[in-house]
């Protein structure tokens, strides 16, 4: 099973929240519970805000006006959800929720800046990490399962948010926010 491929979206950038390795163990001792899922997540992320395809150089430049004074926030997974009709590609998804109000503060200042991705951004916005996605009835049945599995709190400091380019599947610049 391995991620989605970037030409499966035309979102081709975003901002993202790199998460603790505690949060992706998380995740390695959910692996098993995941099998039925026809995708499952080996690398794991929060994403801020989808940026889109445009000029790298420009979109940094008004990232970093959009964030100014954006202070570091707390972020906090304690629990699965899932979405099982997502706004965009195949479901059902399970994912750990992310709760912060730091990051939602965020997102909206970028969502201001950057025009929302209709039923997934502004007030749609749900932070959270996928674990896995798509499936028939046996991933449908995993995540009535999932959801309902205690998962040990992570809390940690988003102090750094870094621009990920799908194209190219890596880290391409960085944004430093305040303590």
């Amino acid at each position: 099973m391995a991620n989605a491929r970037p030409d499966e979206d035309p979102i081709q950038r975003s901002l993202n929240v790199r998460v603790p390795g505690r949060v992706a163990a998380i995740a390695g001792e959910l692996w098993p519970a995941l099998s039925a899922f026809d995708r499952v997540r080996d690398r794991h992320t929060l994403v801020v805000k989808r940026l889109g395809a445009e000029d790298a150089s420009g979109l940094e430049t008004r990232v970093r006006r959009a964030l100014a004074g954006q202070p570091a926030f707390e972020a906090r997974v304690a629990e699965l959800g899932a979405f099982e009709e997502p706004a965009a590609g195949p479901g059902p998804v399970v994912y750990l929720a992310v709760e912060s109000h730091g990051l939602l503060d965020c997102h909206h200042r970028l969502c201001e800046a950057f025009e929302p991705v209709p039923g997934i951004e502004g007030d749609d916005y749900v932070p959270h990490v996928t674990l896995a996605r798509g499936g028939g009835a046996e991933a449908e049945a995993a995540v009535e399962r999932l959801v309902e599995t205690d998962v040990e709190p992570v809390t940690w400091t988003v102090s750094e948010l870094a621009f990920w380019d799908a194209k190219y599947d890596e880290v391409v610049g960085r944004v430093s926010l305040p303590a």
